[in-house]
């Protein structure tokens, strides 16, 4: 009867502990309150409504638009008038009469031919680039902001997998400090166990400044508080097929904003090569006169006055050869840009099929198995049916598989973001095909 109490006696003792730190586990593997919860899209189109930086590239198209205004305009007529005095003597030096003298003209300057729309296109071309830098920082903003708040989500996940592990490392550690080790194998286990408990706390301290730092950028390119907390929400990311390699390069070739700038910088260089050649052709001044001179008797002149300056000394040779040279830089930077798109749309491409290629390779339970096997392994462990090797190698194991497999998909993401930028088309299969913000309008001409 005694040894029948004694072991009922040892049996509580031993579940008891484990209750608790079944309940510590549970605690710790909850996620905190948080109301702010934010969809990926709710990211995107909180930043591209409130982010401020949009003002500088809309102040930008407003002042491209002046710039044209004042490209198309004419120059101001010129109203010059003259007035004196008016003596004539005769040749002995009687004077003769004695009156007013006064001159009015108006004189409007007039353009070599096809000055004025050389500059009118230089000044569309400013605008077409601000529109298109406005188009290119919209299309990167988004995808700045989707690829922090998939950070802030991996961060999350990984926070919350560092919590529960090193929970159960924790409850585990409270449990095993209280018993009286018999013999050095159960010590140095408890050192084991001890030794991970600080590691995972290091690992879950990491996790929540890097979504910290992540939060922290993410508040600012949307406009909000820097201390405003957030929760992001994210479903796995579905991808559409990769297209071939050439077609996504001839794509890019048409819809890369630096291949677009870079094309619309070379033009409106050519523009002002030939505006320099025309600045050697001088404009003429036209306007209408009249003289009036009241002396011995009244003498009125009305005329049309024309003044042309002669090219001699400057036939504008300088500025011919600056524009030519800057003509030349354009053509230089425009092959640079596409070597670099063709080169990145690849890479991206090669990355997007890699990590899609090893996602679906992946089990649709695998994150659920990792973590029945986990809790397997530590109620196993506290029954002594799985040794401490074992137990800490599953769970560190675990932890490896869930922050790959996170880092897998946010590469994927990365990847699918940058051929986005770069070509004008999504590959994510949540988002429409063709995105519209690649194409500004561009009728200017």
């Amino acid at each position: 009867m005694k040894s029948n109490l004694l072991a009922m006696a040892l049996t509580v003792a031993m579940v008891a502990p484990s209750k608790a730190a079944d309940e510590v586990i549970a605690a710790a593997s909850q996620p905190p309150a948080v109301t702010n919860q934010l969809s990926l899209d709710d990211l995107v189109n909180e930043a591209l409504a409130n982010n401020p930086e949009l003002n500088f590239y809309r102040a930008e198209i407003a002042a491209a638009r002046g710039g044209r205004r004042t490209a198309a305009a004419w120059a101001n007529p010129e109203v010059s008038a003259e007035l004196g005095q008016k003596r004539v003597k005769d040749s002995s030096g009687t004077q003769l009469g004695e009156g007013a003298a006064w001159s009015v003209s108006v004189n409007q300057t007039f353009e070599y031919p096809g000055r004025l729309s050389l500059r009118k296109a230089i000044a569309n071309r400013d605008l077409q680039l601000a529109e298109l830098g406005f188009a290119q920082f919209k299309l990167a903003l988004a995808s700045r902001v989707r690829t922090l708040g998939y950070q802030v989500f991996i961060a999350q996940e990984k926070l919350a997998a560092s919590r529960e592990v090193a929970g159960r490392f924790q409850a585990l550690t409270d449990v095993l400090v209280q018993r009286d080790p018999a013999g050095i194998t159960p010590l140095l286990e408890t050192r084991i166990i001890e030794a991970n408990t600080i590691t995972l706390q290091r690992q879950a301290s990491e996790a929540s400044l890097a979504a910290q730092a992540a939060v922290l950028e993410l508040n600012q390119l949307r406009g909000q508080p820097p201390g405003a907390a957030i929760h992001v929400t994210a479903a796995p990311f579905k991808f559409h097929e990769v297209p071939p390699l050439e077609s996504l390069l001839e794509i890019a070739r048409t819809n890369a904003f630096e291949l677009r700038i870079r094309q619309a910088e070379l033009e409106q260089q050519g523009f002002k090569v030939a505006l320099a050649k025309n600045d050697r052709y001088p404009a003429a001044t036209v306007g209408p006169f009249i003289s009036q001179e009241k002396a011995a008797d009244k003498e009125t002149i009305v005329g049309v006055g024309i003044s042309v300056p002669l090219p001699l000394w400057n036939r504008n040779s300088g500025n011919i050869e600056i524009a030519r040279a800057r003509e030349q830089q354009a053509q230089t930077s425009l092959l640079l840009a596409q070597r670099d798109v063709e080169r990145r749309v690849t890479e991206s491409a090669l990355a997007l099929q890699v990590k899609v290629a090893e996602m679906n390779q992946w089990r649709a339970d695998a994150v659920a198995q990792f973590t029945e096997a986990a809790e397997h392994a530590d109620r196993h462990y506290r029954l002594g049916a799985v040794p401490v090797a074992t137990y800490v190698e599953l769970q560190k194991q675990y932890l490896e598989a869930i922050a790959a497999m996170l880092d897998t998909r946010q590469e994927a993401l990365v990847a699918a973001q940058n051929l986005a930028l770069l070509t004008g088309v999504s590959l994510l299969a949540d988002m429409p095909r063709n995105l519209p913000a690649t194409k500004p309008e561009d009728s200017h001409d």
